[in-house]
């Protein structure tokens, strides 16, 4: 599992509570439905590229390469995008995934 970000740590060593109450929200969010974790994973990734939230972005294609989705999968929430977002912040998406896959395969790469 990648390190968590500074910023995210810190809140949750400041804000227990808060972050204990943000992520059972987040899990009820994800068993109030019949999607299967590959979608939701999907869905959470085209959200926040649709929202244009890099840290997001990041976090959400993390989470989708976790529970099976592959490097096309993702690329492809980033290609969906274009005609409802534009090309700038369909290429900002591409480029924010893509930090995560470089990371996946540098990782995968070091186990080897």
């Amino acid at each position: 599992m990648p390190k968590l970000p500074k910023p995210f740590t810190e809140f949750v060593k400041l804000y227990p509570q808060v972050a204990e109450a943000y992520e059972r929200m987040g899990a009820a969010a994800h068993a109030a439905g019949p999607l299967d974790p590959k979608s939701r994973a999907l869905i959470k990734l085209a959200i926040s590229v649709g929202a244009r939230l890099e840290g997001a972005v990041h976090s959400h294609a993390r989470k989708a390469l976790a529970v099976g989705c592959s490097p096309e999968e993702l690329a492809h929430v980033a290609i969906l995008s274009l005609p409802t977002l534009g090309l700038p912040s369909m290429m900002a998406a591409r480029t924010w995934i893509e930090d995560v896959l470089a990371t996946a395969r540098e990782e995968k790469s070091r186990r080897k």
